[in-house]
């Protein structure tokens, strides 16, 4: 049972624009604390002040939410369950206590009560060595199949990114760059590879968004690099990915267990600073989408 927050529920009756927020990212799980109870206050800041209403998404006592009430909140922030597209059934039926949402639960769940706007830092993707590992993201296809767009900085910097930016293509989800030629590499703006498509402004993206809606497509991703000065040295993150890696492989680490794992190590390489730069695209992701979000409430 998916359950609307009072707020949500408003804004939605009336056509206001909404944005839903995952709640991995707000949890320990995403980011140490107190950084995380930090992007939360920052993310859904930045949605008010563009004029959109946050709708976090989370699990609690088996009701799947799209806006959680504020008091239930700090509940995510020490969760310790993780919650993907394939698990909200589960989550639900057996009234897990808290999950925390990913890319692919939240615009599944946005999709379900009519948010057409999704925020987060980045989405996960195709892993490298997916060839032999089968490891591929559910986020991917879950925007494939919901007709939400979904803002993000990117895909996470350690995935085989030229692989999947192909399976976006295959899976017919147009990949729009923010205001850049240029696939962002989240802590970098750019990874070298190009996008198919430019905007330049929000406006733009919301009639992409409701011409796809009227051709019964699915999801769109609009990627937004890290702010200029949030962005981090590419070399640096490229070796402390490497070593992230290596660890991985030598203890045998697969599917969900990745990530932390290697975020940690470039958390550890960069002395902290790639936590601050992950709250710097979080937020500014949040304050993009809120103003896309209004847009194609306007229109």
């Amino acid at each position: 049972m998916i359950v609307v927050g009072d707020e949500v529920r408003a804004a939605i009756s009336v056509k206001k624009a909404v944005v839903a927020l995952e709640s991995t990212i707000f949890s320990t799980l995403g980011l140490p604390a107190p950084a995380n109870s930090e992007a939360l206050a920052r993310c859904t800041k930045a949605v008010r002040e563009a004029g959109a209403v946050p709708a976090l998404t989370a699990v609690v006592d088996g009701v799947i939410w799209a806006g959680l009430p504020d008091e239930m909140q700090e509940l995510v922030l020490n969760a310790s369950i993780k919650v993907a597209a394939r698990d909200l059934g589960v989550a639900s039926a057996r009234r897990a206590s808290v999950g925390v949402t990913t890319v692919s639960a939240s615009v599944v769940i946005a999709d379900q009560v009519g948010i057409e706007v999704f925020a987060t830092g980045g989405i996960g993707g195709v892993h490298r060595d997916a060839e032999i590992t089968g490891d591929i993201s559910a986020d991917l296809d879950a925007i494939a199949h919901h007709g939400v767009t979904v803002v993000s900085a990117g895909a996470k910097a350690f995935l085989d990114l030229p692989r999947t930016l192909e399976y976006l293509e295959t899976r017919s989800v147009p990949v729009i760059g923010w205001r850049t030629d240029h696939f962002p590499a989240f802590y970098t703006q750019s990874s070298g590879l190009d996008v198919p498509y430019r905007v330049d402004d929000a406006k733009s993206v919301a009639r992409i968004h409701v011409a796809r809606r009227e051709l019964g497509q699915g999801g769109t991703l609009l990627a937004v690099p890290i702010p200029t000065h949030a962005e981090l040295d590419g070399q640096r993150i490229a070796e402390a990915i490497e070593e992230g890696l290596r660890q991985v492989g030598g203890r045998q680490l697969l599917g969900p267990q990745v990530t932390p794992a290697v975020l940690a190590e470039i958390e550890k390489a960069t002395g902290g600073e790639s936590v601050d730069a992950n709250l710097a695209l979080a937020e500014n992701n949040a304050e993009v989408a809120a103003k896309v979000a209004v847009e194609i409430a306007q229109l």
